[in-house]
């Protein structure tokens, strides 16, 4: 494999991810961030993102020369001997008026760079971007020598560096195949399936991913509420479900909703593309809809681990609330569904208070109180709701908990505790989808040689 000089514009998330990888493959990268400030942290590699690995890329990128930093776009292609052949805008694409993903930073950068590119470099979207994107950034460019390409990239926060380098499968899109090729050979040493395309295909394909797993789960949130109309249990019948190779295992976990930085803009998105292309979307709005209902049906259980009923008031009632982030294994909040159903609760009157491993009580961003641990949290609670399924909340202690709270009472929304170890310490518990009567760790017990689950 050849190493090429490549240049990432935006040290966000997914440019960071991106920079530190492909130097880790052996390319030489220059990454551009107008923030001095941390820019500076990153050059003594220093990384403010919760994600594991990445700081030692960054590290090990920096030190060994691969991986360089500076604060001006144009910079980037000054860098080294020879002239930068790849460029990645790895810049914010959040979602704007009426759910359409926000393309002024987009933009703005492409008409900086404009005249700056390094003729016959190709230009690569991995931005997040609505279908035709690519075409409006060539007549922004006007530049023949210049080649657009789409380049999605696939992400999980919280194992972002193992997906990089372990990914399923690469999309590149472009109307021009020699450039397509030149970006599919920088992933050459991963031995992933790569998927060649035009540019609005690439651009569909991460829309249509993600649209994908948001149904899925909200289908899971459906079946959960199934389950517990009539008794039967979500674990058991998820784990039945997975064993389908046509289904997977993944994607099958009952929760709050979902949440994070891509699924809600994402499915919007899609939503403004059907719209203006005269289609009607209803499976994805219906994934939506259903999602803010999941919202609802959540302060509905709490009302009744409180009050022992769904219309009960949580006027002065006080719930410690364990977990902030949209999932564990990150410090991101946005949209999470755990804010989301904290804000419901809050506007029912009720009193919160919230511990989350990632999350600072000093924490300015936060409309509530937020505890230094999930003792502190706890103290003459009503009722200790989980919304995050961080592995630490299985090791607290709960006996101790038990003595801190004034109603023994736990609402387990991502089904992440056992409730035997709860009823020991004294806690009634009620999870998602699942009878209140479970004793067992989640999930179900296959017999050897046996295609029946059982408990």
């Amino acid at each position: 494999m050849f190493a090429r000089n490549v240049a990432v514009i935006g040290t966000g998330y997914v440019g960071l991810t991106t920079g530190a990888c492909l130097a880790s493959l052996g390319h030489s990268v220059v990454c551009a961030d107008s923030d001095r400030d941390k820019v500076d942290r990153l050059r003594k590699g220093q990384v403010d993102i919760l994600e594991p690995e990445l700081a030692d890329l960054v590290a090990d990128g920096t030190a060994a020369g691969r991986l360089t930093w500076v604060t001006e776009a144009g910079a980037a292609f000054e860098q080294g001997t020879r002239p930068v052949e790849i460029v990645f805008l790895c810049v914010p694409t959040p979602m704007g008026a009426g759910g359409l993903a926000d393309l002024g930073v987009l933009e703005a950068v492409v008409d900086e760079i404009r005249t700056l590119l390094p003729p016959d470099c190709v230009l690569v979207t991995k931005s997040t971007v609505p279908v035709g994107t690519g075409d409006r950034i060539t007549q922004l460019l006007d530049r023949e020598d210049v080649a657009v390409v789409s380049n999605p990239e696939f992400l999980r926060e919280g194992t972002a560096v193992h997906d990089f380098l372990h990914p399923d499968r690469i999309v590149v899109g472009s109307a021009r195949q020699d450039a397509a090729e030149r970006v599919a050979a920088l992933y050459a040493r991963l031995g992933a399936p790569t998927v060649l395309t035009d540019g609005p295909s690439a651009e569909l394909i991460k829309y249509a991913a993600n649209c994908f797993l948001a149904m899925k789960l909200s289908y899971v949130n459906a079946v959960a509420e199934l389950c517990e109309r009539v008794g039967a249990d979500v674990v058991d019948v998820t784990e039945g479900m997975g064993y389908d190779r046509r289904i997977g295992q993944k994607f099958l976990s009952p929760g709050p909703g979902w949440g994070g930085s891509c699924l809600p803009k994402d499915t919007s998105a899609l939503l403004q593309l059907a719209d203006s292309a005269d289609f009607e979307f209803r499976l994805v709005r219906a994934a939506i809809d259903t999602n803010s209902r999941q919202h609802k049906r959540m302060v509905d259980k709490i009302r009744l681990a409180v009050t022992g009923s769904r219309t009960g008031s949580l006027s002065k009632v006080k719930l410690a609330l364990l977990g902030l982030t949209f999932k564990a294994g990150t410090d991101d909040l946005r949209d999470s569904p755990s804010l989301a159903v904290a804000a419901l609760l809050r506007q029912a009157g009720a009193d919160v208070v919230a511990f989350d491993p990632a999350v600072s009580p000093a924490d300015d961003r936060l409309p509530l109180a937020v505890a230094s641990d999930a003792y502190q949290a706890a103290a003459d609670a009503d009722a200790i709701v989980v919304l995050t399924e961080w592995p630490e909340f299985r090791r607290l202690d709960w006996p101790r908990l038990a003595a801190c709270v004034r109603t023994p009472a736990v609402v387990d929304t991502r089904n992440l505790l056992d409730p035997s170890v709860l009823a020991q310490a004294g806690f009634t518990w009620s999870g998602v989808g699942r009878p209140a009567r479970a004793e067992s760790p989640p999930g179900g017990h296959l017999l050897t040689g046996s295609a029946t689950a059982s408990r």
